[in-house]
């Protein structure tokens, strides 16, 4: 029987055994796995999501790791259903083709390609396209949509079939997905062998410091397997000799880096960004676990406000909506312990209404059932979303419905 999870016993990076507790989290169900009514009587089990960190090179990890075809198998997620996602990327192939000097003809691929949103982009302004996507069902939809994609895993093996029949990429990107990755050694090397000699690879990742800063502690699950900092990145490129030559920061995903990487030599000059940000690193303790404590201790904080609030309301009969059936929302739910106060979840996107959350199994509906189920209570989820949340509904306000905001602080929004 092939075994659901495995513990690592050593960093992905560096491969040191070094490892540190640094941030323990209620285990969770997978995030993303809304079940449809036929799977209510399925018991979803828990696994650990709890953050460690390598003392060696610094990299912050998750070391359970779930098995990948359990993980991805019923994957529904898709980039078009991901608030404001489409637009950043349009500007971003846009930013990639001027900066990178991309020739049009010039091959692009995408690593972790999803639906192909952003390679649609890179095909408008002219270039090839080849997507690479780990969940099968999503790849066969991106293809007959124009967009050819191989529904692999990707990995050095398959870096070198893709040369062999596509030739080198002139760029390659992968965005919010290099973070899930267990064999962090095979991917890397497997990006040198697609690299053309004045090659660009580019990704985007949720940043450590910002997850810290920010308290998106709720963006550490099972498939974000690293969450990513400069440090540990610089030593990894560098040790298949590729150097980390420029860094951007990026609003998306509560904070994230966006990564240049080349040849020695290539074609992006060295901006000090990379220094800089490695600098902002070692004072902020990025690498120091009493950052880490204090963290812990502020979202525990939060936690019991939230509680007391939410056990408050129930004692009171009240009802409790929660917005946001996302893979965040799940980290949310089970480490602050919500599930017993919710009665049920409404989400805009349409592949989750109608089905039931992780483990739980809370109903979820189209976002109208607040105004029709009129409950006295909305508690964002989605807390990164609020205020546009709570301005596209004021009509529930003026209804005399309260929306309860858990992070970064717990704030009530009511009419009066």
């Amino acid at each position: 029987m092939k075994q659901i999870i495995h513990q690592r016993t050593d960093c992905r990076a560096c491969a040191s055994p070094d490892l540190e507790l640094v941030f323990a989290l209620k285990p969770t169900p997978i995030g993303d796995d809304y079940v449809s009514r036929d799977r209510l009587g399925e018991t979803q089990p828990s696994y650990p999501i709890d953050l460690y960190m390598c003392k060696q090179c610094g990299l912050a990890q998750i070391i359970d790791v779930i098995d990948s075809d359990v993980l991805y198998g019923s994957y529904i997620y898709v980039t078009q259903s991901s608030f404001g996602l489409n637009s950043h990327f349009q500007s971003y192939a846009a930013h990639v083709v001027e900066r990178c000097e991309v020739a049009p003809g010039s091959l692009v691929m995408d690593l972790g390609s999803n639906d192909g949103t952003l390679l649609q982009s890179f095909k408008e302004l002219g270039m090839k396209v080849l997507g690479v996507e780990f969940a099968a069902h999503i790849a066969e939809q991106a293809t007959a949509n124009g967009i050819e994609t191989i529904g692999k895993f990707f990995e050095r093996d398959l870096a070198k079939q893709i040369v062999a029949s596509h030739g080198h990429a002139r760029v390659v990107t992968a965005n919010n997905v290099f973070a899930n990755i267990d064999d962090l050694r095979s991917w890397v090397d497997g990006i040198n062998t697609l690299l053309a000699e004045d090659g660009i690879f580019i990704f985007e990742s949720y940043y450590l410091a910002d997850l810290i800063d920010n308290m998106v502690f709720d963006f550490i699950y099972h498939e974000h397997l690293s969450s990513f900092s400069v440090k540990p990145m610089q030593a990894l490129f560098a040790s298949v000799g590729l150097e980390l030559v420029a860094i951007e920061r990026v609003a998306t995903k509560g904070g994230s880096l966006r990564y240049f990487v080349q040849r020695s030599g290539g074609p992006i000059a060295n901006d000090g960004s990379v220094a800089k940000l490695l600098a902002e690193e070692e004072s902020k303790g990025v690498y120091r676990r009493e950052t880490y404590d204090a963290y812990a201790a502020k979202i525990d904080g939060l936690k019991q406000q939230t509680l007391q609030f939410l056990k408050q309301a129930k004692s009171e009969g009240k009802t409790i909506a929660g917005f946001g059936a996302s893979i965040t929302g799940t980290t949310l739910i089970y480490h602050f312990e919500l599930g017993q106060y919710l009665d049920y979840l409404v989400d805009d996107n349409l592949a989750k209404q109608g089905r039931y959350s992780p483990g739980l199994h809370l109903p979820v509906l189209p976002t109208s059932a607040i105004y029709e189920r009129k409950p006295d209570y909305v508690l964002v989820l989605a807390w990164r979303f609020a205020d546009t949340f709570i301005q596209k509904n004021q009509a529930y306000l003026d209804q005399g419905g309260c929306f309860v905001v858990p992070v970064p602080a717990l704030r009530i929004v009511k009419n009066d």
